[in-house]
């Protein structure tokens, strides 16, 4: 009998493929969205016994809370070496640098506009959901500020004070900067244990769908509907925000610096769009952007920095979730944030959620570490925050992943590394993307080239 070749034929193992993209992230989703729906009904329907399983939701809060000085120490030493390699590029790097920090900046204080506008969480009944914090009664601003500087090196990690654990990791990145080369070994050696650090953290996370359970059932059973209406306008609220920094922000800033809609960029990407959408991470769509970034004419110098730096210090999206989340916790506790404490969070946001892009947790520990760097006594409330978290996951990724492509075209126009014509030509759809990350300027409609499989990269950027 004539051997068929392995290259012909019905392409019968093409099904597996598709099936295994049920990953044990999406599995992991939907068992957390069937807990919240659960929990709501639980809660309803028995809040006696709704109530008692207030505990499940504080432990697994006391176990994130337990994660949170070394992430925030790990992410910050590798963050400070980020910035240091971006700004040894020179103008792209620098100007990348900046702009970043800006719309960082302001999509933060855009999230507290909304949340102090809305007051999300107003009626909501979290009081209960709290640990037992140090009192800052009486604290004066000397105080304060010499609290910030731990008594030993590693005392930081153990004193329960975010910010001592921030001041040291700012402190160990800048000397590792000085050090060069001899400091290399030690960087390596924190970026080894920061995977450490969030496999473990990866660990706790399938404990959500069990937290989000036990902390919405004590909810919806001590306020009952109002609850569930006020989970509803923090989620709508929060996506509302996100299309309004898209369309009115970044395509204000596209439409002025390079003459171009932000809706035919969107368009453009629409397919990178249903890959995020699909696993809930814009990291996911890393490798076609940089791809599609340099086919429509931006060099690949600034692709090359500009993506993959802005994948860690340009995430508007996760910058609106943080602060919107936080007044959500403040208000649904009875304890709203004055706005001192509001710009200080902001403050602590702005550094401590560099250099985690891409990490499933990673935004709900910088949560939980601004609250408790300020106001200890809400960290109790991010057992409420996980069962809508997922809910907000798409949102965030596709707020970063625009962010990022709105930032490549931005900077290669400012810095004069991009090709209008060619730009507004593939926007146009006359050079259709040919599907390979070594599709130069100039080639569109050449050999397609194999597209490279996708990075490892945890899903989910938060």
């Amino acid at each position: 009998m004539a051997r068929i070749p392995r290259t012909t034929g019905i392409a019968l193992p093409a099904p597996p493929p598709r099936l295994r993209r049920l990953d044990k992230h999406t599995w992991l989703y939907v068992a957390v969205i069937a807990a919240v729906v659960l929990g709501a009904i639980l809660g309803l329907a028995a809040p006696g016994f709704a109530r008692a399983l207030e505990p499940i939701g504080t432990g697994f809060v006391s176990l994130i809370k337990m994660m949170i000085a070394p992430i925030i120490f790990c992410t910050i030493v590798v963050g400070v070496g980020s910035i240091a390699k971006a700004a040894t590029v020179g103008k792209i790097g620098g100007l990348a640098l900046v702009y970043f920090l800006a719309m960082s900046t302001f999509a933060l204080a855009i999230g507290l506009v909304v949340g102090n506008l809305i007051h999300p969480g107003e009626g909501l009944n979290i009081k209960g959901a709290t640990y037992t914090a140090p009192s800052t009664e009486g604290t004066s601003t000397q105080d304060f500020i010499l609290g910030i500087i731990p008594t030993t090196f590693f005392s930081a990690f153990t004193g329960g004070s975010v910010l001592q654990v921030l001041f040291l990791a700012l402190l160990v990145g800048f000397a590792l900067q000085g050090m060069g080369e001899r400091g290399k070994p030690i960087m390596d050696f924190v970026k080894n244990l920061q995977a450490l650090v969030f496999r473990v953290l990866g660990m706790i996370l399938w404990l959500a769908p069990v937290g989000a359970f036990g902390a919405i059932a004590a909810v919806v059973g001590k306020t009952g509907v109002q609850a569930i209406l006020s989970l509803g306008v923090v989620l709508v609220a929060f996506y509302v925000t996100c299309f309004l920094f898209i369309a009115v922000v970044l395509g204000s800033l596209l439409a002025v610096v390079a003459r171009v809609n932000v809706f035919s960029l969107i368009r453009y990407l629409g397919s990178e769009y249903l890959l995020i959408v699909g696993t809930s991470s814009s990291e996911s769509a890393l490798p076609r952007l940089i791809a599609k970034m340099e086919h429509l004419g931006v060099s690949k110098p600034v692709v090359g920095i500009t993506v993959p730096t802005g994948y860690s210090f340009n995430l508007d999206g996760t910058a609106i979730y943080l602060t919107m989340a936080s007044l959500f916790i403040a208000t649904g506790m009875g304890t709203p944030m004055s706005i001192g404490e509001q710009i200080s969070l902001l403050v602590f946001m702005i550094i401590a959620s560099k250099g985690a892009a891409g990490v499933t947790g990673a935004g709900l520990a910088t949560l939980a570490g601004g609250l408790q760097a300020f106001r200890p006594d809400l960290v109790g409330g991010v057992g409420v925050i996980v069962g809508i978290d997922r809910f907000m996951s798409e949102g965030r990724a596709v707020t970063n992943f625009t962010g990022n492509a709105v930032a490549t075209v931005l900077i290669g126009t400012w810095t004069k590394q991009i090709d209008a014509d060619r730009m507004r030509r593939v926007l146009r759809g006359e050079l259709p993307f040919s599907g390979g990350v070594g599709d130069d300027h100039g080639t569109a409609g050449a050999t397609p080239v194999a597209e490279p499989a996708p990075e490892r990269i945890p899903a989910g950027v938060r």
